[in-house]
């Protein structure tokens, strides 16, 4: 009798990839849609990890979708929360200060996996 061959993994959903990273980023931190996409394998991804952040609610998992922002650190997914401050009041509560939906410390917060994870 031959031996059978091992079952196959089960696929990978970039989506899965993109939240499981994002639950990662520490509280208090914050990430870029191009870095995660970066870190993942997707150069030219940001808009990609955008959409599984607009996901994210859909997830078996929660996902701390408020830290994620756009690579000026500007709060652009803010309007893909239950309110259009939800996302603000999210990164307030974990000690980020938020300016004009913008974040001014966006240098010393940026958590970046390739780095992190390295």
């Amino acid at each position: 009798m031959k031996p059978s061959a091992p079952a196959a993994p089960e696929p990978r959903n970039f989506f899965q990839d993109v939240h499981e990273v994002v639950r990662l980023i520490p509280a208090g931190r914050v990430s870029t849609y191009g870095t995660i996409a970066h870190y993942l394998g997707g150069r030219h991804g940001a808009r990609t990890v955008g959409y599984a952040m607009m996901a994210a609610h859909t997830a078996d998992q929660y996902v701390p979708a408020h830290r994620v922002v756009n690579r000026l650190g500007h709060l652009t997914g803010r309007l893909h929360f239950a309110t259009p401050t939800a996302m603000q009041e999210a990164l307030e509560a974990e000690g980020v200060r938020v300016d004009i939906d913008r974040l001014p410390d966006f240098d010393k917060l940026l958590w970046d996996p390739a780095v992190e994870l390295a």
